[in-house]
This record gives structure tokens, sequence and C-alpha cells, in this order.
């Protein structure tokens, strides 16, 4: 794949005007405390995947309107109180088995993977199903479930579950609720950018490669799944073409970025045609808080791949770890 996006002396300077409705606040405020309603009751429940060196639990929790919520929390088997990574995943997987996710535990984090509500069927197996109720048509796959409502949009409820997950995930008593992180890639990374926004909990972000941004140029640039979903609806559904973009701008990274302040380590690959560079460097240059970001120059939607790995060891270990407090 060649680059086909802006150049990127544009790129570093790429800050589109943004669209959001006057409701924006007040709409994620009543969705989050809609939920608070109901009680979060966390059960970690310890299991064994023969991990000598990781204490494993399998975590169930109430996240959108009380809906149970799966998840794993991975420890390391010694003691202490440990800063904590909340990790959300890529487009249609799931949360697979605890030896998918040794990483951070195995450098001395506490690891929180939150199951997505109805994907972990494309790529790693999910345990959570998507409770809903409206009857509107779809185009195959999440990107279009409930679109025309926001309070029916799928990432309402996917976005009030991952705030919620980083409450379970500080509620365990050998994490250190002063030092927590989201983190993802892809789906996860734009599920991560949106937290870091809406949960005062948060104190750092690692945002790679980040889906869910600046919708209407996606759309407009490239033609892959998954913002080809929204594409194919609008071409069966010419007349919603409004009602979809405003219901959009309330999942926009965009607009979660100018509200964002956590220092934050975000990655790009210039190649990618699943997240083109523009719309993470849209979301990039809004971001409010300290920043840094790695260009992958000739790569595709992998990233960095082990190499961003590398850089958000170095970065949390500066925010975190230095200096790290004993229980």
């Amino acid at each position: 794949m060649a680059y086909f996006d802006l150049p990127l002396e544009k790129l570093l300077e790429y800050k589109p005007e943004r669209h959001e409705e006057k409701d924006f606040d007040e709409f994620w405020k009543k969705t989050l405390e809609e939920t608070s309603k109901y009680p979060l009751d966390p059960v970690f429940e310890e299991v064994d995947y023969h991990l000598d060196l990781v204490r494993v639990y399998d975590v169930t929790f109430s996240g959108f309107m009380g809906q149970r919520i799966k998840g794993w929390l991975l420890v390391p088997a010694r003691n202490g109180r440990f800063p904590c990574v909340v990790t959300y995943i890529g487009y249609g997987g799931g949360r697979g088995f605890p030896y998918d996710w040794l990483l951070w535990s195995s450098a001395g984090y506490a690891h929180f993977v939150m199951d997505t509500r109805g994907q972990g069927s494309s790529w790693r197996k999910g345990d959570t199903p998507d409770v809903c109720e409206w009857v509107d048509p779809q185009y195959p796959g999440f990107m279009t479930r409930g679109i025309l409502d926001p309070r029916t949009y799928y990432y309402r409820r996917v976005f009030t579950d991952a705030v919620r997950a980083v409450e379970a995930a500080a509620s365990f008593p050998l994490v250190d609720p002063e030092r927590i992180a989201v983190a993802g890639a892809s789906q996860g990374g734009g599920i991560a950018l949106a937290v870091s926004a809406l949960s005062p909990l948060v104190k750092a972000l690692i945002c790679d490669v980040p889906f869910l941004c600046h919708f209407r140029r996606a759309v407009q640039i490239v033609d892959t799944m998954p913002y080809g979903e929204i594409v194919q609806y609008l071409k069966v559904h010419r007349d919603k073409v409004d009602v979809v973009f405003k219901t959009l701008s309330y999942f926009d990274g965009v607009n979660f970025a100018v509200r964002a302040k956590v220092p934050a380590l975000f990655s790009v690959a210039l190649m990618d045609t699943i997240c083109p560079p523009s719309t993470v460097f849209a979301a990039y240059n809004h971001y409010a808080g300290p920043k840094e970001i790695r260009i992958y120059h000739y790569n595709n939607h992998e990233g960095g791949d082990s190499f961003q790995t590398l850089e958000h060891l170095k970065f949390l270990k500066r925010l975190f770890k230095e200096g790290e407090r004993s229980a």
C-alpha cells in the first residue's frame, strides 16, 4: 500500500473543525448517572490456568444499565499494590483466554481486560452478549447498530461498560487506584480515548491507531471495513445521512480528545487503510493533555506492533513505576 492520505507535514498540523451537539456533555453525564444507579457488584473469581507467576481472576461486573460484563484480571503472584492497565479490544475480538494477555502482569502491573459486548466471534472468542431493545435494521456488524439515535447506538453501551470496567479494576484490593491507565489499539484505542475523557479514575492513556475518530472523513477516503459498514448502510438509507452523522458525533474520538487531560501516548501508521492517518491526527492534534505520538511510516493497520509495545512499557514506567510505592 502506498501513501494515500495527507503528507506528513500536513498531518502534523491537521486540526479539522469539530462537529458536536450542544448537549454532548449532558448526554454523557446522564448516561453515566443512569448506569451508576445500578450496583457495580464486581465479582473476582480466582481461576487456575496453570500460570505459576500470575494470579488470574474471572471477572464479572455491571456495565450499561446493570447488564453483566465479563473480563479478566491478571495480577503478579507476589505481594504488593500494583499499577493497573485496563485494556479494550479491537473490533470483532473478545477476551479470549488469560494466557493471551501476559505482557502487563509480567512487567509488574495488574491487567484488566474487558470483554466487548456482542463481539468475540471474528478472531478471538468473547463471552458477553449485547442486550438491547431497538428493532431498527442494521448493516451486518456493529457500526450501524441502533445508529438512528445516540441513546440506542451500540457504542453508548460499550463506552459505558468501559467506564465501569475502570471502576471495577479500581475496586480490587491489589490495584492502586491512583495508577490506572487505559489502553487499546484500533477499536480498543477509540474506546480508551473516550474513557480517558469520561472517567476521573484514569491517569494515563495508550491509544494505538485508534478507530472511531473523525467518522465523516474516514468514510470518504477509505472503503475498508468497519468504516465501510456506515457507507453500505447509507447507500441504502439515503435519507438518513444527517441523522447518522449527528449520532456519530456523540461517539467521535475527536470530541473526546478535547476533553481528555491525562498524559497520552498515541501511535499512527501512515499506510493504514483501516484507520486513516488523518483521522488519528485529528484526534491527536485536538488532544488537550500532555501527549506524544509514534509514527510508523511504512505500516498498515498493524502499526508499530512489538516496536510500539516497547514504547508502552517505557511510557508507563516513567509515569507509574519510577519511585514505585509498595503496599
